[in-house]
């Protein structure tokens, strides 16, 4: 970790002020409406394309009621976590540059490691989940084609693979951006993009709807019967708090977004509590308005993925626009989640070889100045990941594990930890009471979800075979 660095007329470098930050990092400069745009590239992800499905699954009451919970509950404690970014004071204390900093300057202990292995495991799943969900899309547009030339009774397959490798080049490319305060134009062009197709799926939905002559569904969800037992009505509910967990996932990378804000004033937490509101209360809606006419348009035959899962066919070049969309989306969106692994890594290296010309050295490339070290290691991940996505094309038993896995300890539990630390809550308090009991339910509605999802994933592996994409 970089030290503070005075700067001062003794020290001799008082000019050096003006472009360095009080830590003597180079100065920040995000602002409310970057950090909206990273909040929501992160949210507004693939995700929004699952909820008709996780409606489906829990009916008109539950459904709608399910997400506003998780709405609430999520920026609730992000506005305890954006107080945790610096330690002591809240302008003027020691920055935490990541999550695990956080963890390590308001608890200690094995609770960061902890942290560090659950944020990032799940961060790798995020990419591997994203390469699937961009592969289905890119396999959607040549399908929509096919379904429109041929009829809807040709089956049209095609294999993901050569679309998972096509985006890991991408990503290989893009992961070359330095950190995470160079990739602010990046997110800005995704959460047009997640705005875009999001919209696309909205309006498909409403035509449906008037189409069908009414709202499809029903109160309870999906009705055990032909098709489907009890057992499955149960654990596919459960999977649907996972999804609609995932959809809402961004705490693991919230500490990290806001260290790319520019000094106070107003402070990061103010900025990030502002931006975290607009965000939240943004994609609710469009999560509301996706989700709800999804189901309303199928109703229990509501596919898990809206634009891909052939809900739709026509107008067959809308839909190729709005995978188009996903497509770039999630390209931004992977690399938001995947910029806080590669600082890690590289920042543990630096400290392992401080000497180590590999890891120090630059390779000019025309106008571009690339790191030896950085374009062989974060390669090499991208190819990883690729190959993992490869293996398990599972996208909604991958949404919902995920989301389960990492609601509670990074959504819920740190946070709340670090906040009952830092202000030294009472235990046994009315406050400390109610935080705990925040936490409990989360954690059962965690692994409620999980196991929902893991008996999913169990049935899928029944009947796959790996790389037949």
């Amino acid at each position: 970790m970089v030290a503070p660095m005075e700067v001062s007329v003794e020290a001799g470098n008082i000019d050096q002020s003006l472009w360095l930050d009080d830590d003597g990092r180079p100065r920040r400069t995000g602002t409310f409406w970057t950090a909206s745009a990273h909040i929501i590239t992160a949210v507004i992800g693939s995700g929004v394309l699952s909820l008709a499905w996780a409606i489906a699954q829990l009916g008109w009451i539950a459904g709608p009621s399910v997400m506003l919970l998780f709405a609430v509950v999520i920026y609730y404690t992000s506005t305890l976590l954006a107080e945790c970014y610096r330690t002591g004071d809240p302008v003027n204390g020691k920055r935490n540059y990541t999550y695990m900093d956080a963890v390590r300057s308001n608890l200690g202990g094995a609770k960061v490691t902890f942290c560090g292995v659950i944020q990032y495991a799940n961060l790798v799943g995020v990419a591997i989940g994203y390469t699937i969900a961009s592969s289905i899309s890119m396999r959607a547009i040549r399908r929509a084609g096919c379904f429109h030339v041929n009829g809807h009774v040709d089956p049209c397959r095609s294999s993901s693979n050569p679309y998972m490798i096509l985006f890991g080049a991408v990503q290989i490319v893009f992961s070359q951006i330095p950190d995470f305060d160079q990739i602010w134009w990046l997110s800005i062009v995704a959460a047009v993009m997640s705005f875009t197709y999001s919209g696309i799926g909205l309006s498909l939905g409403i035509a449906q709807t008037v189409s069908n002559g009414g709202i499809q569904g029903s109160l309870t969800g999906i009705s055990v019967g032909v098709g489907i037992s009890s057992t499955q009505k149960v654990w596919r509910s459960l999977q649907a708090f996972g999804d609609i967990a995932f959809a809402y996932s961004f705490s693991n990378i919230l500490i990290e977004i806001q260290d790319t804000i520019r000094a106070p004033p107003p402070s990061e937490a103010k900025v990030m509590k502002s931006a975290t509101r607009l965000s939240v209360a943004t994609t609710t809606v469009f999560y509301m308005l996706c989700g709800c006419m999804g189901y309303a348009a199928f109703g229990d035959a509501a596919p898990d993925n809206l634009l891909t899962g052939f809900g739709f066919y026509e107008p067959f070049w809308l839909l190729d626009v709005a995978n188009v969309a996903i497509v770039v989306h999630l390209v931004g969106a992977y690399q938001v989640f995947c910029q806080p692994i590669f600082a890690f890594v590289e920042r543990w290296a630096s400290r392992r070889w401080p000497h180590s010309g590999f890891i120090a050295r630059e390779l000019k490339v025309g106008p571009f100045a690339l790191s030896l070290f950085r374009l062989t290691w974060r390669s090499a991940f991208v190819c990883v990941t690729t190959v993992v996505a490869m293996l398990l094309p599972f996208f909604g038993n991958v949404v919902g594990l995920l989301g389960a896995v990492s609601f509670w300890p990074l959504t819920v539990y740190f946070p709340v930890e670090m906040y009952i630390a830092q202000r030294k809550v009472p235990r046994g308090s009315a406050r400390w009471f109610s935080l705990k009991t925040l936490s409990v339910c989360c954690l059962v509605v965690s692994i409620a979800a999980a196991a929902g999802s893991i008996a999913d994933v169990i049935d899928a592996l029944k009947v796959y075979r790996p790389f037949s994409g």
